[in-house]
């Protein structure tokens, strides 16, 4: 899976808009810090990989991991979930899995006389779905609401889901046999895709000698409580962005839609979430403001898996976002 290999390189650095001032850290900052740096003790060697796992929860987006079988992706998911202090529930994606048995079923009581819901996997602070291109597209989108409005709709009711609600889904690459594609409504609801890899030498070689990864993982405390989860977020939206900064994201998102690069162009849904996403990065880097070098990291992971190249360009989606991004100038 190089090639959804993520690098933390800022493009352009002599731009004016490119200052990476960082104010005091706050609390919650500290706070993430230490989030990262606990999980990255379980998935060794990918601490770049964790961080923009947890930008992407800051912002209350959900996360796609997509990889080989054995690298360490639903690892991941549990290390974030057990350091949040979250609920957790996991849900093995297979071909005969029904909606139902992902949201929920009503059963009738005969001694109430009346139909009892009883709530599915679905109803967790942060919910893995497992291996989620084995399922059938019938069961893949009936995530589509719980991703967007972060409630389920069954049996004539709308119920709300525990806040906060993040789906952190798995796949393996789609030329394995017995995959479905996502569609593209599920796929512009994810904030982002990622990509662990194989470890270096380094880090297998402590894996291979260190103890267990689920021993660790039972011993893990919370790092921070969903209340101060919850406070992180909210700074979140108060991180400033400037004028020049949306100019420049604009004409990122333009240049998606102008029918050189990619048949369709990036939804509003996919700008609005890579803002949210820039401003959880500065925040975590310890900045009141969000910085040209933000979307620079983030746009490959937020954006790539959200578009389709040009037949004729002869590129993947990684490396024509990665194209662009170097073609459009910093404003």
């Amino acid at each position: 899976m190089a090639g959804l290999s993520y690098g933390f390189t800022m493009l352009r650095k002599d731009s004016s808009l490119a200052t990476t001032a960082v104010t005091p850290s706050s609390p919650q900052t500290s706070q993430i810090t230490r989030l990262i740096d606990q999980v990255s003790t379980i998935i060794v060697g990918k601490h770049e990989q964790v961080t923009l796992s947890v930008i992407c929860l800051l912002a209350s987006g959900h996360l796609l991991i997509e990889d080989v079988p054995g690298v360490g992706k639903t690892t991941l998911s549990h290390a974030l979930a057990h350091s949040l202090g979250l609920s957790f529930s996991r849900i093995q994606f297979t071909a005969d899995l029904l909606p139902s048995d992902l949201i929920g079923v009503s059963v009738y009581d005969r001694h109430k006389e009346d139909f009892i819901f009883h709530p599915g996997p679905v109803f967790a602070q942060v919910l893995l779905a497992d291996e989620i291109n084995r399922a059938g597209p019938r069961t893949q989108s009936a995530l589509l609401e719980e991703m967007e409005e972060r409630q389920v709709s069954a049996e004539g009711e709308t119920r709300p889901l525990p806040s906060p609600f993040f789906v952190i889904a798995t796949q393996n690459p789609g030329d394995q046999l017995g995959t479905h594609p996502l569609p593209e409504s599920q796929l512009d609801r994810f904030a982002m895709r990622l990509s662990l890899g194989y470890p270096d030498p380094a880090a297998e070689r402590a894996l291979l000698v260190g103890d267990d990864r689920r021993s660790l993982l039972q011993a893990l405390q919370p790092v921070m409580t969903p209340e101060a989860w919850a406070q992180a977020q909210a700074q979140v939206d108060a991180v400033h962005v400037s004028a020049g900064l949306l100019d420049y994201l604009q004409a990122l998102i333009a240049a998606t839609r102008d029918g050189r690069w990619f048949a369709l162009g990036l939804s509003p849904r996919a700008g609005l979430s890579l803002l949210k996403l820039a401003r959880a990065r500065a925040l975590v880097l310890g900045r009141s403001h969000v910085s040209p070098e933000d979307l620079q990291v983030l746009w490959v992971p937020a954006v790539a898996h959200r578009l389709q190249p040009l037949a004729q360009s002869g590129r993947s989606a990684v490396a024509q976002a990665r194209a662009l991004l170097e073609a459009v100038p910093v404003p």
